[in-house]
């Protein structure tokens, strides 16, 4: 008997990925911000960033715990707050996991159904990078 020893898995593309993170900048110097943004595979690994001139430093590891953590779960970040609220040993526990963040920003990228990298953008409030996120998202047809 043959074991089949090795899953088929599609990942981003590193032009799909650099697309992503530029067009994330672009829409987040159309709201008058300065962002950091990440994409990850989908195993959590960079596969590309940009920070913009003035983007908040601390906001480097943030936007790429946004990607992890998206790219971990398969869900967006801010659905977190949900699911904390219903499970209060989790809400406990989870915030205090290292990189793990349980806020907004962070998206995973599917394509066909298939979890193959994520995106994370810091720098403005919760709403306004996971709208930078989702401009990143559409710029490469996701």
């Amino acid at each position: 008997m043959t074991l089949n020893t090795s899953i088929p898995q599609s990942v981003i593309t590193a032009q799909a990925a650099h697309t992503a993170v530029q067009a994330a900048v672009a829409k987040a110097a159309e709201l008058g911000i300065r962002i950091n943004v990440a994409v990850t595979d989908g195993s959590g690994l960079l596969a590309a960033f940009l920070r913009m001139p003035g983007a908040f430093l601390h906001s480097i590891d943030i936007a790429i715990d946004k990607a992890y953590t998206a790219a971990s779960f398969g869900f967006p970040t801010s659905q977190w707050d949900k699911i904390l609220a219903s499970d209060p040993a989790l809400a406990r526990g989870m915030p205090h996991r290292p990189r793990i963040v349980v806020f907004g920003g962070g998206l995973p990228i599917k394509q066909g159904g298939a979890l193959i990298g994520a995106i994370g953008v810091s720098g403005g409030s919760a709403e306004q990078d996971e709208i930078c996120a989702l401009a990143g998202l559409k710029s490469i047809g996701l």
